[in-house]
C-alpha cells in the first residue's frame, strides 16, 4: 500500500466526557467490534473480573476511573483506528487538553439521564478552538433517560454546535429495543450481552411488519412517527459542516450491552477525517509531506513497573517514522536513534518499525524529552499549543522515609515529567511545593510513589492563590521585584522564575505596582 493510502486510511480521535458517562465502557467495546480483544473488560464490577482495557493503572483499576490518557490501537474494515481514551475528572483536565492537541476528531460522550454536564462543556470549548470535527454518542439509553428530542435541544444549546441524529432509539430504559440506523437506513434489534458480541436483527425497510412483531404495534408506531419527525426538522446530513466543526451528528446507545456502537463505529470510520495538516510556529505542515516530523503531547512514567521505563508519546504528523533512523530533536539540537519505538494497546506494546501520520508512537525515555518537544528529520520547527495552565491548590511534599530520600527525587522528578502537577523549589527556604489542578492529584501522586518507587511521602498546608511565571524587559525592575518578593518567589522545573502569590489581592497590587513585569498564568512547555 502506498504513503497516501496509509495517511487515508487513519483515523486518530479521543473519547472525552464527563466522569461516569461511560467513555471508557465505548472504548472497550470499540475495542471490541474492532476484534482488539475478545472479552469486554467492566469498569465497575464485582461479577466481571476483567478490568477495562484502557484502565491498565492500579489507582484506576481500584477507583473505576481513569486518570492517564491511554492510547490503543486495531485494524477494522481496512481503516487503521487509533483511539485516544482520556480522563474524565476535572482533576486531569491537563492530561485531556493537551490529549486534544493531538487528535484529528473527538467524540463526546453524553449520559442520557444527566445531560451535558460541565466539565463536557470546557472540553467542546477546546474542541470549538481548534476547529475539531465532533461526534456525540448519547449513552446509557437501556437506563431511565431524558426524551431524545429534550437531549438533541440541550446538547445544541449546552455544546453550543448543531447537531444532526444520524441513529434513533427504540424506546428507552425497560422499552429500549435497539437502534434505527439513520445513516444506512437500517434498524438493529440487539439482545443485551455485555461482554461478547451478538449479531442482532437487522431490518431495512422502516415499514416492514417484522418491526411491529418484535417490538410491538405501539412502539413500532412511535419509532415511525419519531423517525418522520427528525426527517422533517433537521436538513439533511452533509459531511463538510461536520468536518468543519459546524454539525455534530449524534448516535443514541447503551455502551455496556453494545447497543448502537456498531452503527457509530461504522458511520465514523466513513466520515471522520484522516490525518490532517498540524500548525507549527513557522508554517502549516501536511501530513503528506515527505520529510517526518512529530510531537510530545504526553509522557507516562513507568508503562511496567518491573523496568522503570518512562515513555514519550509522539504523534506522527507528517513523512513515515522509521526505526533505526537518526531524527533532530529540536530543542536539544542534537540526532537521536530509536532503536525499539512501540505501538500502544493501552499498557501492552508492541515494537514497530514504521508509523505513518496519525499514528501514535511509543518512545522509550531516559529524560531527554518534555511535553511539547519537536522531532523531526532536520527541519527547525516547533509545534504550538501545548499549554501548562497555573495550579490552583498547593503543598509542601516531604520525605516520609529517610532511607528513600533518592527514590523520592527520582519520583518526584519522572511524575513531574508527565505534566500531571507542577514542582516549585521556594528561594527562600528551599523546600518543594507540589502545585496540582485538583485535590485528587495529590492523592495519585502519593499512590504511585509508594507503589511504583517505593518511597512514602507526606504533605504540609500551605496558602497560596496563584503561580504566576514573569517575564520582563526591564531588568532591574525584575530584580527589585525579587529582592522585595523573595518569600515568594520560587523557580520551576526548568529553572524559570514563578511567583507564588497567596491573594488574589496581593497579585493585583503587584501587577499595578510593577507594571514593567509579564505575570503569566500559562507556560507553554
Amino acid at each position: 500500500m502506498g504513503f497516501k493510502e496509509e495517511i487515508k486510511r487513519r483515523r486518530t480521535f479521543a473519547i472525552i466526557s464527563h466522569p461516569d458517562a461511560g467513555k471508557t465502557t465505548l472504548t472497550e467495546k470499540l475495542l471490541l467490534f474492532g476484534g482488539a480483544i475478545h472479552v469486554a473488560g467492566a469498569v465497575k464490577s464485582n461479577k466481571i473480573k476483567k478490568t477495562a482495557t484502557s484502565d491498565f493503572m492500579e489507582i484506576e483499576k481500584q477507583r473505576g476511573i481513569s486518570v492517564a490518557t491511554s492510547v490503543m490501537g486495531f485494524e477494522y474494515e481496512g481503516c487503521k483506528v487509533n483511539i485516544l481514551d482520556t480522563p474524565g475528572h476535572q482533576d486531569f483536565a491537563e492530561d485531556t487538553f493537551r490529549t486534544l492537541t493531538a487528535v484529528d476528531s473527538v467524540i463526546i460522550v453524553v449520559d442520557a439521564a444527566k445531560g451535558v454536564e460541565t466539565q463536557t462543556r470546557k472540553l467542546m470549548e477546546v474542541c470549538r478552538m481548534r476547529h475539531t470535527p465532533v461526534m456525540v454518542f448519547i449513552n446509557k439509553m437501556d437506563r431511565p433517560s431524558k426524551d431524545p428530542f429534550d437531549l438533541l435541544d440541550e446538547v445544541e444549546e449546552e455544546l453550543k454546535i448543531k447537531v444532526r441524529p444520524l441513529s434513533w432509539p427504540a424506546g428507552s430504559g425497560n422499552t429500549f429495543k435497539g437502534v434505527y440506523n439513520l445513516f444506512e437506513k437500517s434498524l438493529f434489534l440487539f439482545e443485551p450481552n455485555k461482554q461478547t458480541l451478538e449479531d442482532g436483527i437487522s431490518i431495512s425497510n422502516i415499514n416492514d411488519a417484522q418491526i411491529d412483531e418484535s417490538i410491538g404495534d405501539k412502539a413500532a408506531k412511535l419509532l415511525r412517527e419519531e423517525l418522520e419527525l427528525v426527517e422533517g426538522v433537521y436538513p439533511p446530513f452533509e459531511n463538510e459542516t461536520y468536518l468543519s466543526g459546524n454539525v455534530a451528528p449524534v448516535f443514541f446507545g447503551s455502551a455496556l450491552n453494545n447497543f448502537g456502537v456498531r452503527e457509530l463505529l461504522n458511520c465514523f470510520l466513513k466520515i471522520a477525517p484522516s490525518p490532517l495538516p498540524s500548525q507549527a510556529e513557522e508554517r502549516l505542515v501536511m501530513p503528506d509531506e515527505e520529510k517526518f516530523t512529530g510531537f510530545v503531547f504526553k509522557i507516562h512514567a513507568n508503562m511496567d513497573p518491573n523496568h522503570r521505563n518512562r515513555l514519550a508519546f509522539v504523534k506522527v504528523c507528517s513523512g513515515k517514522f522509521e526505526r533505526n533512523t537518526n531524527y533532530l530533536h529540536v530543542r536539544h539540537g542534537k540526532n537521536m536513534k530509536f532503536s525499539s519505538p512501540t505501538a500502544f494497546m493501552a499498557d501492552k506494546k508492541s515494537i514497530i518499525d514504521e508509523a505513518y501520520p496519525g499514528d501514535i508512537v511509543g518512545i522509550p525515555d531516559s529524560g531527554n524529552f518534555k511535553i511539547g518537544d519537536t522531532i523531526t528529520q532536520g527541519e527547525k520547527i516547533h509545534y504550538k499549543g501545548l499549554p501548562s495552565f497555573s495550579p490552583e491548590l498547593f503543598r509542601y511534599i516531604e520525605n516520609d522515609d529517610p532511607m528513600k530520600a533518592k527514590q523520592l527525587a527520582k519520583g518526584i522528578d519522572q511524575l513531574m515529567d508527565e505534566g500531571v502537577a507542577q514542582l516549585f523549589t521556594s528561594q527562600f527556604n528551599g523546600r518543594k511545593v507540589i502545585g496540582t489542578v485538583g485535590a485528587l492529584q495529590f492523592e495519585v501522586i502519593q499512590y504511585r510513589l509508594l507503589h511504583e518507587y517505593g518511597a512514602s511521602c507526606r504533605y504540609e498546608a500551605i496558602n497560596l492563590h496563584k503561580a504566576c511565571w514573569l517575564r520582563s524587559t526591564d531588568k532591574v525592575q525584575l530584580d527589585d521585584f525579587k529582592k522585595r518578593k523573595l518569600q515568594y518567589m520560587a523557580k520551576d522545573k526548568s529553572g524559570r522564575d514563578v511567583f507564588m502569590a497567596d491573594s488574589g489581592y496581593m497579585l493585583q497590587m503587584a501587577q499595578d505596582n510593577f507594571k514593567n513585569i509579564e505575570f503569566h498564568f500559562t507556560s507553554e512547555f
